[in-house]
């Protein structure tokens, strides 16, 4: 596996955009789980100030879930894939609210879960999802699950698999489309993208920038991808990031050892 230092040098004139849980944080048992550490949240701060404030998270958490996250730092940020969205000004979008629909099906969910142990839903709002990674040995039976529901709530929902995770989510969002609106708007707009992911809901995130003459970073050596890079785990790609924003520089007030 490359070494960080294999990685591109770091450009004033990138834009940054991050995938989190496998990404920037290992990825923990429950979603709740993970935790940000100061050094983390000071490389953003960062990245925010070299790049010109042209740095987003895009992910799979809400962005009221990413928010407390990295309290205090506010991002721009696309969550649920997509669905919804925070611009560098700080005006919200979202898709039509379908809450409702979801809402019919998940008590199917819930009793499932209930009935099998170790499986796990997570209610976004305006999306669903379906963890098994407590119970791999349930991969097909929450499949089976998740397809039947997605089926019953038509073609404004899409079906998103991930790492031991089902999604049900609206339709004609993800992380690519993200990240090229973004890309149409200050302060990330004539700068290259980079994109930086570790799943197969990362992959339209790739696609994205490698069609804008960006930069991809594939987070693991497993799978297939489109990511022109990769690197092993999440501490290499935080050390790439190190030797590109740190430069063993910690200026006076940015502390790295206590919570921010």
């Amino acid at each position: 596996m490359a070494d960080p230092t294999d990685l591109p040098h770091w450009s004033d004139r990138w834009a940054l955009f991050l995938d989190v849980d496998g990404t920037l944080l290992d990825i923990a048992a429950h979603p709740d789980d993970v935790r940000t550490t100061p050094r983390l949240k000071l490389l953003l701060r960062r990245a925010q100030g070299r790049l010109g404030g042209s740095v987003a998270l895009v992910s799979g958490r809400s962005i009221a879930n990413l928010d407390r996250l990295f309290s205090p730092l506010v991002l721009p940020a696309a969550g649920l894939h997509g669905v919804e969205r925070r611009r560098a000004d700080g005006a919200m979008q979202y898709s039509a609210a379908m809450d409702d629909r979801l809402h019919a099906l998940k008590h199917h969910l819930m009793e499932f879960a209930e009935r099998h142990p170790g499986i796990l839903v997570e209610d976004k709002g305006a999306a669903i999802a379906l963890h098994y990674r407590n119970a791999p040995r349930l991969k097909d039976q929450s499949i089976h699950m998740m397809t039947d529901l997605a089926r019953a709530a038509g073609p404004d929902f899409h079906l998103q698999e991930g790492k031991m995770v089902l999604e049900l989510k609206p339709s004609g969002h993800d992380k690519g489309s993200a990240v090229k609106h973004f890309m149409r708007e200050p302060p990330f707009l004539g700068r290259t993208p980079v994109f930086a992911g570790d799943d197969v809901t990362d992959e339209d995130g790739f696609g994205a920038v490698n069609e804008l003459g960006g930069l991809s970073i594939r987070v693991g050596i497993e799978g297939p991808t489109q990511a022109r890079c990769r690197v092993a785990n999440v501490d290499e790609l935080l050390a790439w990031m190190e030797s590109g924003l740190l430069d063993g520089d910690i200026a006076p007030g940015e502390s790295v050892n206590a919570e921010s």
